[in-house]
């Protein structure tokens, strides 16, 4: 018996040391003959965009597994700067965030790595993946040939090579490109005043850091093929990002790559995305899947954007910009109709594209992998209510002669209460042309109206008595992530509040709400807690508040809070921000991970800004709730 298992140990040894030696073996990919190149041999990539941030890290494994099953071999994902570097030089990589951790589970399940290093994102997350802060730098240009911009970038460029070195497929790793910059071509034909040279020296400056740095795998630029003569560098490949048409795409790379492929879609997109009281855009399968089968047929590699978008958890969600309704913040939901759904769930359109490629590539697809559980909880009691307005103005203040932005308050994200005292009655036009992003405005706590950015409502009539107290409640809904505004992010008021075209001066006092983890209600004073909610919560409608409850589960699962029935604000589950309602949809409900629930004893706390019609209860649902639009901007 004694030898027996010594044998076995002995070949589990043998059989383990195969297995890491051939986990560790390098291979080769490079650019050759027009070709992509993986050992030598011609290969297509079949990738599918997935950003380990939107996902909880122990669903990655799932994911993966789900890409490989729809016929990818490559899993494509951005670097979100700001994620990791929330404070200049405190550097985050746990949890979610371990980017290492998901590169490595990529290459345990066979899947090549395209990594998209920025330092521009854009992807629909806060600040296109900049860190709020660098607004605070004296004399720093985002995205141009500045001194400090660049100063910034190399630090954070040399930094994440630390992180994944030993990934890139020269040193053993699974990467196999790294992407310089993002779509700067559509930047440089918006930002008509700085000289083309000069958009060039900062792109190549890029490039450069990264080379500096230590990456030494191949390098590629994204960008609408129209764009390429702006986003392009001399002796990379240019991709493609949304062209449709083949001969154009070829045309187009052959033109800056010495007349020769390989060809490819870095973003081909299956879906779209989605903003704050617009409908909920959707892209038909059949067409998807046809346009997979042409690029297949034509030698065309491509990376599905998004194969998988997930969640856009926290404060991370970005927003557009138009003049028309000057800013569109994203959902909270990134479930971008993708062929995988934001809970990791197959989709027709899944299917269709898992047919078309199983009958294009050589390898056999695995079985898909069975969906995570799933619950629904008929009711969670709201036992306790929080006053906002009277906790935070017994808390610590700044004041100031004029109103201060986030940025000036050294705050990122959340919430900033203004307040300015009248001894002498007012009243007229309240104008906050100033204001970014979404005000709730009182008057001696009684609420009076509310102002919107993305409706381009600044002004409301306003009634402030003799001996009386203004207060406004800002709202930071997401810095713009894409276009020329992106240099124009500052958050909170930043401009003169008016009366009556007459600058309100003097005495301004600021408190703040980052809202950056849940608050604990048993830390706040007995007077602004009030335990019976169903009494307290009329008594206090209008008002800004915290709903506090816990739930106790016997099984857990993936669930979707319904939360139609409210007004605006932001939910957390044991201590996990799951994102910001808004019932002006069309999303209605908040994607809950059942990795975030625990059997036995839960709690949830909903910070509630409009409070129009206060609740006792909220309930989940099996089935997510994204396409109800019930406002249009």
């Amino acid at each position: 018996m004694t030898y027996l298992l010594k044998s076995l140990s002995l070949l589990l040894g043998v059989l383990f040391c195969t297995l890491n030696a051939e986990a560790q073996r390098k291979h080769s990919f490079e650019i050759k003959n027009g070709e992509f190149m993986y050992d030598q041999k011609p290969v297509r990539i079949i990738s599918g965009e997935m950003h380990y941030a939107r996902i909880p890290h122990e669903y990655w494994k799932h994911r993966m597994q789900m890409l490989k099953a729809m016929g990818l071999n490559t899993v494509a994902t951005y670097v979100f700067w700001n994620l990791h570097e929330p404070e200049p030089d405190k550097w985050d990589f746990s949890g979610d965030k371990n980017l290492r951790e998901f590169i490595k589970t990529a290459q345990e399940e066979g899947l090549h790595v395209i990594l998209r290093v920025g330092p521009y994102a854009c992807a629909e997350w806060e600040f296109g993946g900049y860190p709020w802060w660098l607004q605070n730098v004296k004399g720093l240009e985002l995205r141009r040939d500045n001194e400090q911009f660049l100063h910034y970038t190399n630090l954070y460029i040399k930094r994440l090579y630390q992180e994944v070195k030993d990934l890139l497929i020269t040193n053993g790793g699974p990467i196999i490109m790294v992407q310089v910059e993002n779509e700067f071509g559509s930047y440089v034909s918006q930002r008509k005043d700085i000289p083309l040279e000069e958009h060039r020296r900062y792109n190549a400056k890029i490039k450069d850091q990264l080379v500096n740095a230590g990456f030494n795998t191949t390098f590629f630029t994204s960008d609408g093929t129209w764009l390429f003569q702006g986003g392009a560098i001399n002796g990379i490949l240019p991709t493609a990002n949304g062209e449709g048409n083949v001969n154009n795409l070829k045309k187009a790379v052959n033109e800056y790559n010495n007349g020769k492929g390989p060809y490819m879609v870095a973003e081909f997109y299956p879906g779209w995305l989605s903003h704050w009281a617009e409908p909920f855009p959707s892209i038909d399968a059949s067409s998807i899947a046809r346009k997979a089968e042409e690029y297949l047929k034509n030698g065309v590699s491509f990376n599905l954007y998004m194969a998988h978008g997930g969640t856009n958890f926290g404060f991370s969600s970005g927003a557009n910009y138009d003049k028309k309704h000057d800013i569109q913040p994203d959902l909270t939901s990134y479930d971008y109709d993708a062929p995988i759904s934001e809970a990791g769930w197959t989709t027709p359109k899944y299917d269709s594209l898992r047919a078309v490629i199983g009958k294009q590539v050589k390898y056999k697809l695995p079985a898909v992998p069975a969906a995570k559980p799933v619950i629904s909880i008929p009711s969670i009691k709201l036992t306790q209510v929080a006053d906002v307005l009277s906790f935070l103005e017994k808390g610590k203040k700044v004041e100031s002669s004029t109103p201060l932005t986030f940025e000036q308050l050294n705050q990122g994200y959340g919430y900033v209460l203004y307040t300015r005292h009248f001894n002498q009655p007012i009243n007229g036009t309240l104008d906050i042309s100033g204001l970014r992003d979404f005000a709730v405005v009182y008057v001696n706590g009684e609420k009076v109206g509310e102002l919107n950015r993305c409706n381009n409502q600044y002004t409301m009539d306003i009634d402030i008595p003799f001996n009386s107290t203004l207060e406004i409640l800002v709202e930071n809904m997401g810095r713009i992530n894409y276009g020329t505004e992106i240099v124009n992010n500052k958050k909170g008021i930043i401009a003169p509040v008016k009366i009556n075209d007459t600058e309100m001066e003097g005495d301004w006092t600021m408190y703040q709400l980052p809202m950056n983890e849940a608050i604990d209600l048993t830390k706040l004073a007995k007077t602004d807690v009030y335990e019976n909610n169903a009494t307290n919560g009329k008594q206090l409608a209008g008002r800004p508040l915290l709903y506090d409850g816990t739930f106790n589960l016997d099984e857990t699962g993936d669930t979707f809070i319904d939360m139609s029935h409210w007004g605006k604000g932001i939910i957390f589950i044991n201590g996990h921000h799951i994102g910001r309602y808004w019932n002006v949809g069309p999303q209605q409900t908040l994607f809950i991970p059942g990795v975030w629930l625990k059997k036995g004893m839960n709690r949830i706390l909903i910070f509630e800004q409009l409070n129009n019609s206060p609740e006792t209860q909220v309930s989940t649902l099996k089935a997510p709730i994204l396409k109800e639009l019930k406002i249009k901007k």
